[in-house]
């Protein structure tokens, strides 16, 4: 349950909080790791001129480059994830810093290695691979590099990205420190008139309560906050822009757009097919809004109103206890085989449940190889922590399956697919209890929440989409991206996915400060891609078709061994088509519908 005083780190009981020590036992093992890291990064230097002479030598670098890896993935976990129990933990902030220095190390040290390898002549590679069955093993890693010949340069110019790549992260960085550690939003009077301390967790948790006094105070102090340091977080904003322009340009892309994708090996088309397909169905969003606006009896539909429950007489908290037993029977869909891990991992301390002072916000699955995976939670005790529970659990279990059936140079899987297994968890979740409701008010309740679902991944998540596209496209052109002009772009793109039934209140303009992922560009829009697909498998599971879990268990077991979009092509599912992003819009629709009736 939440408490309305937030507890220092020291004073969260142990068993919750994740197992660290199961990465490193003690700051002073992952010393001597970083030790070793540095000792590797030396002896791959080595290498630099030698890869193209023998197959011995490419054989070698590639063997000492994949442990190198292996082993500071753990380093820079460790680091993190014990800055992230408290952001405000100066020797954590130390640790992360050096991890990120030895990130730089490493990459300008290996960056010789793609200008080198891509010097070799195809027929030279596949001679070496068909007399080395040791070097056949990294066949498809080879193959990923001379896909990207056009967009690599010469050892000298890859050497020198690669160290301004330090530089390259400083706004994310600046945002992250003042975001999670320094800023601050005061208080705001609860329902029962006591004071609370608003914080970025506990901000979704105010807006879902049913006095309208208290969202809206809140949401005007939420945003009043970000307001004061507008012209600081919009430079921020922009010199991240620029740093990701800068490197697309270097590597010859046409565009940040093109150049993100690229590592996914996704099509751009992709990316505007959603922006497309959404707009053509934004009159789905205007239905659903003017519905809200209808059964809360409000004249006016402000933006505080938006996350309220529909049926408010059935909004309950969850123990964390009964969350990870609604979470159980609701994934028993997916077989014996994954329950049986799930149960593991929400006994075993994979999870750091509760929200402590300086902890990092919002919710993820992380870990590194070797080790079993971790999730991050804030939770709060709403219906909306138990979805958080499911998705990140089914992204640790993605990572665990992965891991299990691939070496660790093919486990990672990219972030198109990593929201597919996530998703389809809250999707069997939101039918579970669907199933199980017999109250039509809780009934209404539960298809309200499935559609802010749909609302908040497939509408919002594609609005944030085409927000960046616009932002970055600008800046390609030339034009700097200030306050006054964020706030234009996203107080316009708010009016269009709402639609005249919302007042698009002014504070709202402001809303694109409070958005971690902008500093990932180009990394939302797989939350709504992910979500279609996910949507689609969910349906193939729950109508119990031939093969269906089983196909999905290799899915979750396939890692990186296949591009993004043939892995999804094991469930039948293919998003270079529109169909996945109309089925799932249809499924929105159908529960439309039913609660129109109910109005």
């Amino acid at each position: 349950m939440a408490q309305k005083k937030l507890l220092k780190r020291e004073e969260i009981k142990k068993e919750d909080c994740w197992a660290i020590e199961d990465l490193y036992e003690t700051d002073e093992f992952w010393r001597k790791d970083v030790e070793k890291v540095k000792k590797q990064t030396k002896e791959i230097a080595q290498f630099k001129g030698k890869l193209t002479q023998k197959k011995e030598n490419l054989l070698e670098f590639l063997e000492l480059y994949t442990s190198l890896m292996e082993r500071y993935e753990r380093v820079y976990v460790y680091a993190n994830q014990r800055l992230h129990e408290n952001t405000k933990n100066t020797t954590y902030q130390k640790l992360a810093g050096e991890a990120q220095n030895l990130q730089n190390q490493v990459n300008s040290a290996a960056a010789f290695a793609e200008p080198e390898i891509l010097t070799l002549q195809e027929e030279t590679l596949e001679k070496w691979m068909e007399e080395s069955e040791r070097l056949r093993f990294y066949k498809r890693f080879l193959k990923q590099i001379l896909k990207r010949k056009p967009h690599t340069l010469l050892a000298e110019q890859e050497e020198m990205l690669a160290r301004a790549e330090e530089m390259g992260q400083a706004p994310y960085q600046i945002y992250s420190m003042f975001h999670n550690a320094d800023l601050s939003f005061g208080t705001v009077k609860d329902e029962n008139g006591d004071e609370v301390t608003l914080s970025i967790g506990r901000f979704v948790a105010m807006e879902e309560k049913n006095d309208r006094r208290v969202r809206k105070e809140a949401f005007e102090v939420f945003y009043r906050s970000y307001e004061n340091f507008k012209n600081t977080l919009a430079a921020v904003f922009d010199a991240n822009v620029r740093q990701a322009v800068f490197f697309a340009r270097e590597h010859r892309y046409h565009s940040s757009i093109e150049y993100y994708l690229d590592g996914s090996s996704i099509p751009v088309s992709v990316y505007d097919q959603l922006i497309r397909v959404i707009d053509e169905k934004m009159p789905l969003m205007y239905r659903y809004v003017s519905l809200r606006k209808k059964m809360l009896h409000l004249d006016e539909m402000h933006m505080y109103d938006v996350y309220v429950p529909l049926a408010a007489n059935v909004q309950r908290e969850y123990t964390f206890q009964e969350a990870k037993q609604i979470v159980l029977e609701a994934l028993k869909p997916l077989g014996e085989k994954y329950c049986e891990i799930l149960k593991k991992g929400m006994e075993s301390r994979w999870i750091d449940i509760y929200e402590n002072e300086g902890k990092r916000t919002g919710a993820y699955s992380w870990g590194a190889y070797g080790v079993h995976p971790y999730v991050l939670l804030n939770f709060n005790g709403n219906l909306t922590n138990v979805f958080t529970l499911a998705h990140e659990m089914g992204h640790a279990l993605h990572s665990y399956f992965s891991d299990q059936a691939q070496p660790y140079l093919y486990a990672g899987y990219k972030i198109f697919v990593a929201e597919v297994a996530s998703t389809c968890n809250e999707a069997l979740l939101i039918h579970y209890l669907l199933e199980k409701s017999k109250d039509p008010q809780e009934r209404m309740y539960l298809v309200n929440y499935f559609l802010d679902k749909f609302k908040s991944t497939m509408f919002r998540q594609t609005m944030f989409a085409e927000f960046e596209k616009i932002t970055h496209s600008e800046v390609e052109a030339g034009e700097t991206m200030t306050a006054q002009r964020l706030c234009e772009i996203y107080y316009d793109l708010n009016k269009k996915y709402f639609g005249d039934a919302m007042i698009s209140d002014p504070e709202i303009a402001m809303e694109w400060a409070r958005i971690p992922h902008f500093y990932t560009p180009f990394y939302v829009y797989q939350y709504a891609t992910g979500f279609s697909a996910a949507i689609a498998i969910s349906q193939k599971i729950l109508r119990q078709e031939p093969k269906a879990v089983e196909n999905y268990l290799k899915f979750l077991s396939s890692g990186g061994s296949m591009d993004p979009i043939d892995l999804l092509k094991i469930c039948d599912v293919d998003m270079t088509t529109s169909k996945p992003i109309e089925d799932a819009l249809a499924v929105f629709e159908m529960y439309l519908d039913e609660l129109e009736k109910m109005a």
